[in-house]
């Protein structure tokens, strides 16, 4: 039977979105007045066709967590001017940088760090932290007013890093040599470091890997890091990341209480669903602090 709640979800999601690109002037230009200040940097990897989600998550995460010391957008190069000219108009703390501002020493693999999609994005991660405690986070994240307890969890941390589980396994099974190291899969969508991690058990095994490195081989190998280093799994409840409801026409995660969800491809509509349609479940009528 044809699924027409979800066929009309996708479809108002398209509208909404399309409807938020062609606003971003407009939008950049209201100013998010952050609840507090964070002694952070927040970085994002993002790309020319990913800007109105990279605009909607950055302001949410003002809005609900706070102003960073930087946050630091980080472009795979395909940025045209006058999207450069928009995101600077977001607040004070954005900053624009280059993929190619972090590739990692080794000399080694550098055609995959420097021309893969995911392999600039693991350079930037591998990069992590640099001159105090470091969010990395997707642009398809957004951010819910339970984001305001982001403080609490920096000040109380004794893990170098903390990672968002993911639903499933999603990563490069060539890299792992036991089923076992598959389990607590880690998903790069948002990643807390507090600490340098030793990448070299990972680097090896990359060094070894038959054949050519896939889109998920980044997130396999920050993975394998994060387990070596100790990283611990932030709460699920409260940093979402589920496909469960991907046919279903409302959003079954959103609400006042959660952190943020990474709205990856098969539930990206919902993303959109939150910017321009929601007004039930007690967040602020179309989440507008990021409109």
């Amino acid at each position: 039977m044809w699924n027409f709640g979800y066929h009309f979800a996708r479809s108002r999601g398209g509208l909404a979105r399309e409807a938020y690109r062609m606003l971003l002037p407009m939008i950049v230009r209201r100013q998010i007045d952050p609840p507090r200040t964070l002694d952070i940097d927040v970085f994002a990897y993002s790309n020319q066709p990913m800007l109105p989600e990279q605009i909607a998550s950055a302001r949410s995460f003002l809005k609900y967590a706070g102003r960073p010391n930087n946050f630091t957008i980080v472009s795979d190069g395909t940025h045209c001017r006058r999207a450069v000219s928009v995101l600077r108009q977001i607040d004070s703390c954005i900053r624009l940088a280059s993929a190619g501002d972090f590739l990692p020493k080794q000399s080694t693999l550098r055609d995959y760090f420097t021309s893969h999609p995911t392999g600039k994005q693991l350079a930037l991660i591998m990069s992590l932290p640099r001159e105090r405690p470091a969010l990395y986070v997707d642009a398809d994240v957004l951010f819910f007013p339970g984001a305001f307890t982001l403080a609490d969890l920096l000040r109380n941390q004794d893990a170098p890093a903390l990672y968002l589980r993911d639903c499933q396994v999603a990563g490069d099974e060539r890299l792992l040599r036991d089923p076992a190291e598959a389990a607590n899969p880690v998903n790069t969508g948002v990643l807390f470091f507090f600490q340098k991690l030793d990448w070299s058990s990972a680097m090896e095994r990359l060094q070894q890997l038959e054949g050519a490195p896939n889109f998920f081989t980044n997130q396999t190998m920050t993975h394998l890091a994060m387990h070596a280093n100790g990283g611990r799994p932030l709460d699920p409840a409260k940093f979402v990341l589920r496909l469960d409801d991907q046919f279903q026409f409302a959003d079954s995660y959103a609400n006042n209480s959660i952190i943020l969800r990474h709205y990856v491809n098969p539930v990206r509509h919902k993303f959109w669903e939150q910017i321009f349609f929601v007004n039930s479940i007690g967040l602020p009528l179309s989440h507008s602090c990021v409109f």
